[in-house]
C-alpha cells in the first residue's frame, strides 16, 4: 500500500500537472470506486449516487492537492472536495487515454504504455487541457469519495487520525505518550494510523531496523534511547524516500507511470536471507496479523 512517502509524491506532482484545471467529464467501468459519503459501507453499489458523482465534479476546478496520512485529497472550486485514497494497489497517473469499448487504452504518458501496472485504470476526470487523471488499481480496493468540503474532512477515516508522522508540530515529548501508551508490539503501533498517520510495512521495518528495536517489542516497555531512535529514524528514512519518490517493488508509480527509487536502498524491507548492512546476519522474516515483518536477529534483539 502507498505510504506518506508515495502519497506525498502524487500530491507534489497533482499541484504541479493539474492545478487550475478544470475538470470536463468523469468516465469509469468500475462503479464500486464511487463510494457514498454518507454511507461507504454499502455492498451494492448506490445506482444514484453513482450517476451524481460526473454532476457533482463537472465543470469544477482543481484548487489543490494535500495529503492527510495516506489519503489524496483533491481541493475543487465551490467548496467542492474529492478524496482518493489508493489502498493496496493503486496510484494515480496523469496523461491520456482512449476508451475502447469498455477499457482506457493509454496514449500517454510511454510509461504508461509499457509498464503492465500501469494499465488497470478504472476512473478518469477529463481535464480542460486534454490532459487526464486516472487513477489505475490492479486489485480494485482504491476509493473515491466527492462532497462539500466539510462533509470529507469530517469523515471519521480522516478525523480518527492520529497526528503526521512529518508534522513539525508534533514534538518528541507527545510522540512519547503516544507509543508509550500502547500495549501491542511497536511494531503494531508505528503502523496504526490512529497513533501515527502515514507509516505502513515498508517504513516500519526500515524505521525499526535503523533504531535496532525488534519489531515485536512492546511498545509500553520500549526504553528512552530506542524511543529516540525510533524518532530519529522516522525523521531520516521518511524524507529520504520522498526525495526519492517513493518504493515500488511492488505496484507504486508516479503520476508519470515511473518507478520510485527507494526501494533500491531499503534496509530490511522485503530483503528476507540477504545480509544485514550493519552485521551481516541474516536478515529475518516472520508474519504478523497478515504483515511481514523484517529485521536484523543479532542487531535487533526482543
Amino acid at each position: 500500500m502507498p505510504e506518506l512517502p508515495e502519497v506525498q509524491t502524487v500530491v507534489n506532482d497533482l499541484n504541479k500537472k493539474v492545478l487550475g484545471r478544470r475538470i470536463t467529464g468523469v468516465w469509469f467501468d468500475w462503479p464500486k470506486i464511487i463510494k457514498d459519503p454518507l454511507d461507504q459501507s454499502k455492498k451494492k453499489v448506490a445506482h444514484k449516487h453513482v450517476a451524481e458523482f460526473e454532476k457533482f465534479l463537472k465543470g469544477e476546478k482543481i484548487a489543490k492537492a494535500r495529503r492527510k496520512g495516506k489519503n489524496i485529497l483533491i481541493y475543487l472550486s465551490h467548496d467542492k472536495l474529492l478524496l482518493i485514497h489508493q489502498k493496496m494497489t493503486g496510484h494515480m497517473l496523469v496523461g491520456k487515454w482512449k476508451i475502447e469499448g469498455k477499457k482506457a487504452k493509454p496514449v500517454e504518458p510511454p510509461a504508461a504504455i509499457s509498464d503492465p501496472y500501469n494499465s488497470y485504470v478504472h476512473l478518469i476526470l477529463y481535464l480542460d487541457n486534454g490532459k487526464m487523471l486516472a487513477l489505475s488499481d490492479l486489485r480494485k480496493f482504491a476509493k473515491a469519495i466527492a462532497g462539500p468540503v466539510e462533509q470529507i474532512e469530517n469523515l471519521p477515516e480522516l478525523k480518527n487520525l492520529g497526528p503526521d508522522a512529518l508534522d513539525p508540530s508534533l514534538k518528541f515529548v507527545q510522540f512519547v505518550k503516544l507509543i508509550k501508551s500502547n500495549n501491542r508490539k511497536i511494531y503494531q503501533v508505528l503502523m496504526d494510523q490512529e497513533v501515527i498517520a502515514g507509516i505502513g510495512n515498508i517504513y516500519a521495518n526500515d524505521i525499526l531496523w535503523a533504531a535496532k528495536v525488534h519489531p515485536f517489542k512492546p511498545a509500553k516497555k520500549l526504553s528512552e534511547k530506542e524511543l529516540k531512535g525510533i524518532w530519529q529514524a522516522i525523521h531520516k528514512i521518511l524524507p529520504r524516500a520522498l526525495k526519492l519518490r517513493g518504493t515500488s517493488t511492488s505496484d507504486f508509480r508516479d503520476t508519470a507511470g515511473l518507478k520510485g527509487k527507494y526501494g533500491n536502498v531499503r534496509l530490511v524491507y522485503q530483503r528476507e536471507d540477504e545480509p544485514c548492512a550493519r552485521c551481516k546476519t541474516k536478515i529475518k522474516r516472520v508474519k504478523m496479523g497478515g504483515r511481514s515483518a523484517h529485521f536484523c536477529p543479532k542487531c535487533q534483539k526482543a
